[in-house]
């Protein structure tokens, strides 16, 4: 380049661009067209380009938004996650809280079961269908099944069909009427022993109230009813000991009454007249006292009766006016009695339970009098109709009572709490069974009393105006031959001396056998005939007269000291009327006008019914048949059968005493004979003869006697099987 120029090196240049140029040319024309190609193409590139750009704007738009999308349902997974994870959280902790749950009801419904099993109390339920859908163990013990055999089964297919009709008929009461339901009922155990449950019936139902069935529980309540007959037996031996009391007492009262009256009635001077009248009005009083213990326990078996008959009220004031003037003259107080014009002659009352209103209030009057006077006055309104309405008024000038207490001086057993009342005590019953008497006749009683002035009470009685009025004045009969059977000396002496006075001839037996033997070769004109004699009673005595036709004609009337039996038992038993001892002149006037004045009775005689007489049992056992089995069977075999009898007569009894409280008759019966038979293989004769009485269920007054047969059945084998033991002790045998 720093050279000089040579023209050849101008010509070579031409040259070499000539040659050149045209390749030059061609090869930039060819690159022109290569580079427009080129730009074409790049052009067609770059629209391509561009439509891609837009495209993947577009796309990239759309993935943005998916991207988006994503994230949202990538967030939206990551909170249902969460959401998922909590859901399981929650559900391990119910999952652990239901287990915790199921284990305590398994718990519980173990601990359920066990108290059901160890409940006392029987329990089952069925279902709509009336079988048995489960039951607790007492259950299983009375059925003898176990609680899956029970399942499915019916009643008609577990108890016997009586027992099944009656459970299945309270189960379909309480289905019908959707209540509860109580019952009582007897049952029998698979080992046969009885029991005595109170059912509760109740429906059960679901969640929903959809009745499931009937759920039932019993309770054992065999001691309360067998301490409720207990106590019925207790109370027919207080009504016993009663009766045998009333004849006992009433015995001697008799003969003070009946004696003294006589006494009266002779010559003595007037200091022994005073002394026989304070006799007399003391045995009356004590009479009176003892009414109103007898009453006082028919009120509680409330077996208190009136009977209605013609009393003549002037006779009936003065019997009464007679017996309390001698109780005023020893407290030397006023008595006199008034009747107020116009008054019936006679009415239609229970003399008997009128005098003894009367008798305890007019008492009450001079007991609580110091001094002063006790009046009674009598008046009667006629009420139209044949009917009067009486007023009995008694008065005294005693201490009177407090207001606050007139309301409860009617009360049982309360007595007046007053300074004043000290000296004068009582049973606190007099006037209580007043009110009661006067109730039970219809009437009203009231009282008015001021301090220290005194007291009046007003017995007001609705009658009728009897139209028998001349009947009672006095004995219309005489000259009557009377066989008077009583066995008590004092007795014979007090009726006989009032019946010869009356008038009448009188022949005594003292037994039941003389009586009936005497019947036998006279014919009589009255029966007087004592309930209670040595040998037989005398409802015994009746039943034969009747059966022999040895009284077609000839009435008979007990005299008895027994208050406590009905009139009506007297008659059903073959008697004609009843005289009450210590008997009374005007009873007796009144009996026997009655059996033989003018009017004769309409009624018909009744029949006696049939009293079989207990035999006593005089042997405890049966020697000979001991020497024998000794003999026979050595003496050992004697004491194993009675270790065996030892062993099982406790079951026996108590299957016995079980079934009578259930009044089972023939089981009753069927348990006797058990022990019949085991006391015979024994030689046990008085436990056999008693167990004989029980087993025959048959015997007219069974069930009036029964009780009394289990107590003796059950004091004979505590001692006898000690005296067998003493025996077979004292006659040792070698073998």
């Amino acid at each position: 380049m720093g050279s000089p120029v040579d023209p050849d090196d101008f010509i070579t240049a031409l040259i070499l661009t000539l040659l050149s140029a045209p390749w030059v040319l061609y090869f930039f024309s060819e690159l022109i067209k290569q580079l427009e190609h080129s730009r074409i193409n790049l052009e067609d590139a770059v629209s391509q380009l561009e439509r891609l750009r837009k495209h993947d704007v577009i796309l990239n738009r759309e993935l943005q938004n998916n991207i988006r999308q994503l994230n949202y349902e990538i967030e939206q997974r990551r909170n249902a996650q969460l959401e998922r994870e909590s859901v399981f959280e929650e559900l391990e902790r119910e999952i652990k809280e239901k287990s915790e749950q199921e284990i305590q009801a398994r718990r519980l419904s173990t601990l359920t079961r066990s108290i059901i099993d160890a409940s006392p109390d029987l329990i089952y339920y069925r279902n709509e269908e009336g079988r048995f859908a489960g039951c607790n163990r007492v259950a299983e013990e009375v059925t003898g099944k176990t609680e899956a055999e029970l399942l499915g089964l019916t009643p008609h297919q577990v108890y016997d069909e009586h027992l099944a009709r009656q459970v299945a008929a309270s189960d379909h009461e309480v289905l019908e009427t959707n209540a509860s339901l109580t019952e009582e009922l007897w049952l029998q155990f698979a080992d046969g022993r009885r029991r005595y449950f109170e059912m509760r019936k109740v429906p059960f139902f679901d969640q929903d109230g959809h009745r499931l069935g009937l759920l039932a529980f019993g309770r054992d309540m065999t001691e309360r009813k067998q301490a409720e007959s207990a106590i019925a037996q207790a109370s027919k031996d207080k009504t016993k000991f009663v009766a045998t009391i009333s004849h006992e007492l009433r015995t001697p009262l008799n003969g003070i009454v009946g004696l003294s009256r006589m006494l009266r009635d002779t010559k003595l001077s007037k200091e022994q007249f005073d002394w026989v009248s304070t006799i007399y009005a003391s045995a009356i009083t004590l009479g009176n006292i003892f009414n109103d213990i007898v009453d006082l326990d028919k009120l509680d078996r409330d077996k208190i009766e009136i009977d209605l008959k013609t009393v003549n009220l002037r006779d009936f004031t003065n019997e009464i006016s007679s017996i309390v003037s001698l109780l005023a003259q020893d407290k030397s107080l006023k008595f006199h009695s008034e009747i107020i014009e116009p008054i019936p002659v006679a009415i239609e009352a229970d003399g008997t339970r009128l005098r003894q209103v009367l008798w305890n209030i007019l008492f009450n009057a001079i007991k609580f009098t110091q001094k002063g006077e006790v009046k009674l006055s009598i008046e009667a309104s006629d009420e139209g109709a044949g009917n009067a309405k009486v007023t009995f008024r008694i008065t005294d000038s005693g201490i009177g009572i407090p207001q606050d207490d007139l309301d409860k001086i009617f009360a049982m057993y309360y007595q007046v709490d007053h300074p004043d009342h000290k000296s004068a005590t009582g049973t606190g019953i007099g006037l209580a069974i007043c009110k009661q008497m006067v109730d039970k006749m219809g009437g009203e009683i009231h009282v008015h009393s001021v301090i220290g002035q005194g007291t009046c009470f007003e017995i007001v009685l609705p009658v009728a105006i009897s139209q028998h009025q001349a009947r009672m004045a006095e004995l219309e009969v005489s000259n009557l031959n009377i066989l008077l059977v009583e066995d008590i000396e004092l007795n014979v002496l007090v009726a006989k001396a009032l019946l010869e006075k009356l008038g009448q001839r009188v022949e005594v037996a003292m037994t039941g056998t003389a009586a009936i033997e005497m019947a036998r070769k006279t014919e009589y004109d009255l029966i007087l005939l004592d309930i209670q004699l040595p040998d037989m009673s005398g409802f015994d005595v009746a039943k034969v007269l009747h059966e022999e036709e040895l009284v077609l004609q000839t009435p008979i009337v007990a005299l008895t000291a027994n208050v406590i039996k009905k009139r009506e038992e007297y008659l059903q038993n073959g008697m004609d009327d009843i005289i009450a001892k210590p008997i009374k002149k005007s009873r007796v006037i009144e009996v026997f006008n009655e059996l033989f004045g003018e009017e004769q009775k309409h009624e018909e005689r009744r029949p006696t019914s049939e009293l079989v007489s207990i035999p006593k049992v005089d042997k405890i056992l049966d020697v000979d048949m001991l020497q024998m089995l000794v003999d026979t069977i050595g003496e050992d075999m004697v004491r194993a059968s009675l270790g065996i009898f030892k062993e099982k007569i406790p079951e026996y009894m108590e299957l016995l005493t079980v079934s009578l409280a259930a009044n089972e008759k023939a089981e009753v019966c069927s348990q006797a004979h058990k022990i019949k038979g085991a006391a015979g293989s024994v030689g046990l004769m008085r436990v056999q003869q008693t167990a004989n009485k029980i087993q025959e269920g048959d015997h007219p007054a069974w069930w009036e006697n029964v009780h009394e047969w289990v107590e003796e059945l059950a004091m004979a084998i505590d001692k006898d099987v000690e005296h067998l033991m003493e025996w077979v002790n004292a006659n040792k045998i070698d073998d």
